[in-house]
């Protein structure tokens, strides 16, 4: 069996492979359609995750006392001020977190988050017994068993749930992230929505309680990350990329 394998091994060692020009050509070939196709597919992958569109608005009553919560609900912006707000049992007040108002039990839900111009966010979906108060690590997002999310800082992306971290290939700067989620799957998935780029998924199986959307905009970072983070409800199903798609998604007909 071990001889058989190497035999395999070595027939198909890239290393190995010649290839003359008629050969290359039709490589190339191949590649480009496969480009083609996978391009042919995101505006389609975007309408379906559209359809699972679900307006939210954020919970003041949860927000960290130095987050700003928009009059309609759809943005948070850090401030240095500490604002006297009502001491709520809901309210977090060591992370800068603040969560929607509305939860979901069943079926399928996306939502846009801009991060256009912000060097440090987390996002992603919790329980409503996520821990909100005091320094432990259960109050971040993703650090504990009720939450998942997706961490930016420092041009890094990383997963988190449970306290687990998963550092996430991906280096482009996304302007808007999508977050789905299906109870009948029991799946969260994160992905880059300027292009429908998957960053990642888990794979929960079941959950046992309403999901509530959760943001965090991040400390200044510097002075480097004063945007708000947005959700981006009502917004239309068609994105610029749909009739523009950035370059590196752009094929030479030639």
């Amino acid at each position: 069996m071990d001889a058989r394998v190497n035999d395999l091994l070595s027939r198909t060692d890239p290393n190995q492979v010649t290839l003359d020009e008629p050969k290359a050509d039709q490589m190339l070939s191949l590649a480009k359609k496969m480009l083609d196709v996978v391009c042919s597919q995101i505006p389609i992958t975007k309408r379906l995750n559209k359809s699972y569109s679900t307006e939210v608005s954020l919970d003041p009553a949860t927000a960290h006392p130095k987050l700003i919560i928009s009059p309609q609900g759809d943005s948070a912006t850090y401030t240095n001020i500490w604002q006297e707000l009502p001491e709520l049992p809901g309210r977090f007040d060591t992370t800068l977190n603040v969560i929607s108002l509305q939860g979901f039990s069943s079926g399928r839900h996306y939502w846009e988050i801009d991060v256009s111009g912000k060097t440090y966010w987390e996002l992603g979906l919790t329980y409503t017994t996520i821990c909100r108060k005091g320094r432990a690590e259960d109050c971040w997002l993703g650090r504990g068993s009720d939450s998942w999310a997706v961490e930016f800082f420092d041009g890094e992306y990383t997963a988190w749930h449970d306290g687990v971290p998963r550092q996430l290939p991906s280096s482009k700067h996304f302007s808007r992230i999508g977050v789905l989620c299906s109870f009948p799957a029991g799946l969260v998935s994160f992905l880059g929505a300027d292009c429908m780029t998957p960053l990642f998924s888990f794979c929960t199986g079941a959950f046992r309680d309403c999901l509530h959307l959760a943001l965090c905009p991040g400390h200044d970072h510097n002075g480097t990350n004063a945007q708000p983070i947005v959700i981006c409800n009502g917004h239309s199903s068609t994105s610029a990329f749909e009739n523009n798609p950035p370059s590196e998604f752009q094929t030479n007909s030639s």
